[in-house]
């Protein structure tokens, strides 16, 4: 074969090859629509089962409209990209779904009758520089004239995208919402510091929980001097109540024994309520006493958990040690969830505030399933150290680890006896009293911060001025799966977290809490002798002052003006010790960065080099025997 005849044939090799490629890529896009390969650790690009479940299982067609500006949207890369994955999710569920999901997709131009539909189903329009409005967003109908509107999708919410989506297709499967009744002496409608910040024009924004129930499910605030519970209720969520008389106890354990299935949130020390965000403010605890031993469950009010492996940072007005740990602030993550139970299995982060702890008690005929515990370093400390105000490093020496976790939400389930066998007095004409029941079904949690926005939610400023909130942790996912998992949907769960996907360094925070432990004791003893050396020396130079004013150096005596000179070499050293210990506070920390930096900068290049060395070695001395033969 002449040189020619070979760069003909591998030329025309290279037009096959291409000419291959694409039909095989138009091939492949036209008849595998559904196939992804998703290479996320957290399968953020896979749709969740729950998603799956929900389209397998529409009974009515549902029509999904999708409004996309495709030319104005051109000009902006992120809304544009995003808009690409949005149509690729909505392809995919009309391919799951077998005909039960229609797709129309519409590009609403300007002064079209495509627009005039798209402000007519409530969409919201972003202005562009060109001045015309740019649609970005779905209408959901069904065949009972339903409509769901998502109005536009704004790329930093990104992460619910999945969720936002197949809740609209649910709700639509779903019309009618189950009925969630919330006792409470928290404002959950009305947002933190209670009426007088709302008639101030302060803090007058429900809970982002609250807004987050009122999504899916018709809510309804419960009269604080109830009789009984509304019969129409499916759910009753119970919230930092205030003291509730006999006769209110009664009605909820009749609502329970009936079937009736409730989630608690009590606290030992609610920091929501004492901030101003209850109804009678102050450092309030709540309990349910002859309820809980009713149900098989111990609490005691006046325990508070700390826990030393689960303490979040948190910021000091101390210059010389601007960042601690606060033991009764927990972050708690996967390893502290049951991965068994549907409320907790996909949580990934949550964050309380002095929490307290669930036993189950003895000779107890229901079932004590732990949902969310502490970690081993923890103990029960007194409310009031707590609600005293302490220094965080105090709290951190106080507490003395018991070796196991204690339980802050458990799953109480099985037979149960009334609270009160005589109670039918308490509510004369009311139904006949149920004594027992084979079977309850309760979440109880120790904590009602849970609810506190400050603790979970973190907001944004965008540049046109408006407020946009993400969810740091899973607070809001615990809520509404327990009252899904309550109302017998489990479906939606699995997608509520993943929004959250927090991955948290845990060696650093291991190293960190140890390196605070041994910091603290060397800065307590430092800082303490730092305060005396400096009372001694003021107490030096006020014995050398006339009429309480300081006198000049002059005044003092040769062995006073020696002694001030040592407090004060005294002082400097004793400084430059403490700056010492904070420096190696971080000294671990810094030393594990710089490794996982080389690894990163220098060693994967290198390892990369020596593969590719030895993979041509190969092929070389392969190349070299083929020869030979």
């Amino acid at each position: 074969m002449t040189p020619l005849s070979r760069r003909l044939y591998a030329l025309g090799a290279l037009v096959l090859a291409a000419i291959l490629f694409v039909a095989l890529n138009i091939a492949v896009d036209s008849a595998i629509t559904t196939a992804r390969l998703d290479l996320t650790s957290a399968g953020t690009y896979t749709l969740a089962q729950g998603t799956r479940n929900i389209i397998a299982n529409l009974k009515e067609p549902v029509l999904l409209k999708f409004f996309y500006s495709r030319k104005l949207a051109a000009s902006y890369p992120q809304i544009n990209s995003y808009a690409g994955r949005v149509s690729d999710l909505l392809h995919e569920y009309a391919a799951l779904s077998h005909g039960k999901i229609v797709l129309e997709e519409i590009d609403p131009e300007a002064f079209s009758p495509e627009e005039d539909e798209a402000t007519a189903d409530g969409l919201t329009g972003a202005p562009t520089d060109s001045g015309d409005m740019l649609y970005f967003g779905v209408v959901g109908t069904n065949s009972i004239d339903g409509r769901e509107v998502v109005p536009f999708f704004s790329p930093d919410h990104e992460p619910f995208l999945e969720y936002d989506l197949t809740s609209l297709v649910y709700r639509l499967e779903t019309p009618r919402k189950p009925k969630l009744g919330i006792l409470t002496s928290l404002p959950m409608d009305g947002g933190g510091g209670g009426m007088a910040a709302m008639m101030g024009g302060g803090g007058g924004q429900p809970y982002m929980i609250y807004r987050e129930l009122m999504k899916s499910y018709d809510v309804e605030i419960v009269d604080p001097n109830f009789t009984r519970v509304p019969t129409d209720v499916d759910v009753l969520m119970i919230a930092q109540p205030a003291e509730l008389n006999q006769a209110q106890s009664y009605a909820i354990d009749q609502f329970v024994l009936g079937g009736g299935r409730a989630l608690i949130f009590v606290d030992p020390y609610s920091e929501l309520a004492a901030a101003g965000g209850g109804q009678s403010g102050g450092p309030g605890s709540s309990d349910l006493p002859q309820l809980f031993r009713a149900w098989g469950v111990y609490y005691d009010p006046n325990k508070i958990i700390g826990d030393r492996k689960l303490a979040q940072g948190v910021q000091t007005s101390d210059p010389r040690n601007p960042r601690v740990t606060y033991p009764t602030w927990l972050r708690l993550t996967a390893p502290n969830f049951d991965p068994h139970d549907q409320v907790t299995a996909s949580l990934q982060l949550l964050n309380l505030a002095s929490a307290g702890a669930l036993h189950q008690a003895n000779n107890t005929t229901t079932t004590f399933t732990p949902l969310v515990s502490s970690s081993d370093q923890a103990a029960l400390l007194d409310a009031g150290q707590v609600r005293g105000n302490p220094r965080p490093q105090e709290l951190m020496g106080v507490i003395q680890p018991e070796g196991h976790p204690f339980v802050i939400a458990a799953r109480i389930s099985g037979p149960a006896k009334t609270a009160y066998p005589n109670g039918a007095a308490m509510a004369p004409g009311a139904p006949a009293q149920i004594m027992d029941a084979k079977n309850i079904n309760i979440v109880i949690m120790a904590d009602s911060d849970i609810f506190n926005d400050q603790f979970w939610v973190h907001v944004e400023t965008t540049a046109d001025g408006k407020s946009i909130a993400a969810p740091i942790a899973d607070n809001a996912a615990f809520v509404v799966n327990a009252v899904e998992n309550l109302t017998g949907s489990g479906d939606l769960i699995s997608l509520r977290t993943r929004a959250t996907n927090d991955r948290p360094f845990t060696k650093v925070k291991e190293i960190q809490s140890h390196a605070q432990e041994q910091y603290q004791k060397s800065a307590d003893a430092l800082q303490a002798r730092l305060t005396d050396i400096e009372a001694q020396l003021h107490a030096l130079q006020q014995g050398g002052s006339t009429n309480g004013q300081p006198s000049t150096a002059l005044a003092l005596t040769p062995e006073q003006q020696t002694a001030v000179e040592t407090a004060k070499r005294d002082i400097y050293d004793t400084r430059s010790q403490l700056r010492d210990v904070q420096h190696n506070l971080r000294k671990d920390i810094d030393f594990l960065g710089n490794v996982l930096a080389w690894i990163n900068i220098a060693l994967v290049p290198v390892l990369i080099s020596i593969f590719a060395i030895v993979l041509a070695e190969l092929r070389r001395r392969r190349r070299r025997r083929a020869a030979a033969l």
